[in-house]
């Protein structure tokens, strides 16, 4: 099983990509390095990771998750705004993959159109508290949420916790 880790070219947080590296590993699940610049991506502290596959050629068939990962990077690309990413949301969410948000990436997922209903781990920035209610997402008081097939993080402190519900859903441990 592979699951595709989306990072912004730059300014993304490393810890997040390195915690869920460990445990996806551990657990036997290929996890796949995806962005939308050919170049390496940088993290915030200064991780490096090379893109293992273009973002724009991302296809549910090949993955059983997709996860969003967040960081000043998010804002500064807009990521929420650029349509080929929404639309590949939309369609790993049309196909019951696992679609998953940390922090600020959030925002992409609401962005979407594909909370409605949904209950959501409330991101600690006010836009993506509002985007979530614009949208129609279910607030949620719990840091990490599993509804349907959107997980979502609040805190990047319980990235294990929300590593291990992934993992849980994808049926490997």
């Amino acid at each position: 099983m592979k699951v595709a880790i989306l990072v912004p070219p730059r300014d993304f947080k490393d810890e997040s990509v390195s915690s869920l590296l460990l445990m996806l590993g551990k657990w036997g699940i290929d996890p796949v390095i995806t962005s939308y610049s050919a170049k390496e991506c940088i993290g915030y502290h200064g991780a490096v990771y090379k893109s293992g596959m273009d973002a724009s050629s991302l296809s549910p068939r090949d993955f059983g998750a997709l996860v969003l990962i967040d960081g000043k990077g998010v804002d500064s690309y807009k990521l929420y705004d650029f349509r080929p990413l929404l639309d590949t949301v939309k369609l790993f969410s049309m196909n019951g993959k696992v679609v998953a948000g940390i922090g600020n990436a959030i925002k992409i997922i609401a962005r979407a159109n594909i909370i409605s209903n949904v209950k959501i781990a409330m991101p600690k920035d006010e836009d993506g508290h509002r985007l979530v209610i614009l949208y129609h997402g279910t607030p949620s008081k719990e840091e990490v949420e599993l509804d349907k097939n959107i997980l979502t993080l609040s805190n990047n402190d319980k990235i294990l916790g929300f590593a291990d519900m992934l993992i849980r859903r994808l049926g490997a441990r």
